[in-house]
C-alpha cells in the first residue's frame, strides 16, 4: 500500500477492496514499425484554446465626415476589427444612412451594431463579446 498512489484515500474515502491485490507492473507490447510509421504521419490531436480565431483582436474609432468614409469602416469589420463611429461631425440624414450600410455590413458578417451613446455606435464582428450597459442615458429619438 505504500507503493500505491490512491485518489480515495486522499479524500478519505477508502477501497479496502483493492488493498489486498499487489500491484503488478505491466509491460507494454512492442510497437510494430509500421505502427510508428502510422504515428508519425498523422497530425497531433491539439486544439487551440481559441477555436482557430485571431488572437490579434482591435478596435478602430471612426469619425466619418462624408458618406464615402463608411467603406473604410466596413472594411475593417470585413478584417474581424471591432468599430466604434462617432457622428459628431455629420448631420443626422447622412448618419443614419451611415447606420443602415453598417447595419447591412455586421449582418452579412453575423456581427452585431449597438448604441453606446447620443452620437456613438459600435460594430463588432462575431468573435467579439460585449458584456456591460452605458449608465448614461441617451436620446433614443435621434439617429
Amino acid at each position: 500500500m505504500a507503493g500505491r498512489f490512491s485518489f480515495s484515500n486522499f479524500f478519505g474515502v477508502g477501497d479496502d477492496q483493492f488493498d489486498d491485490q499487489p500491484v503488478q507492473p505491466t509491460q507494454a507490447a512492442p510497437q510494430t514499425s509500421n505502427h510508428q510509421a502510422a504515428n508519425t504521419r498523422t497530425a497531433p490531436k491539439v486544439v487551440p484554446m481559441q477555436g482557430g480565431k485571431s488572437v490579434n483582436s482591435k478596435i478602430a474609432l471612426f469619425e466619418p465626415k462624408i458618406y464615402s468614409d463608411v467603406k473604410e469602416i466596413a472594411s475593417q469589420l470585413l478584417k474581424n476589427q471591432a468599430v466604434i463611429v462617432n457622428f459628431d461631425h455629420v448631420d443626422d440624414q447622412m448618419a443614419r444612412r451611415i447606420v443602415d450600410f453598417l447595419t447591412g455590413t455586421v449582418f452579412a458578417i453575423n456581427g452585431e451594431i449597438e448604441r453606446i451613446g447620443d452620437e456613438i455606435f459600435l460594430c463588432i464582428p462575431e468573435n467579439y463579446e460585449v458584456s456591460g450597459s452605458t449608465t448614461s442615458q441617451f436620446n433614443p429619438n435621434s439617429l
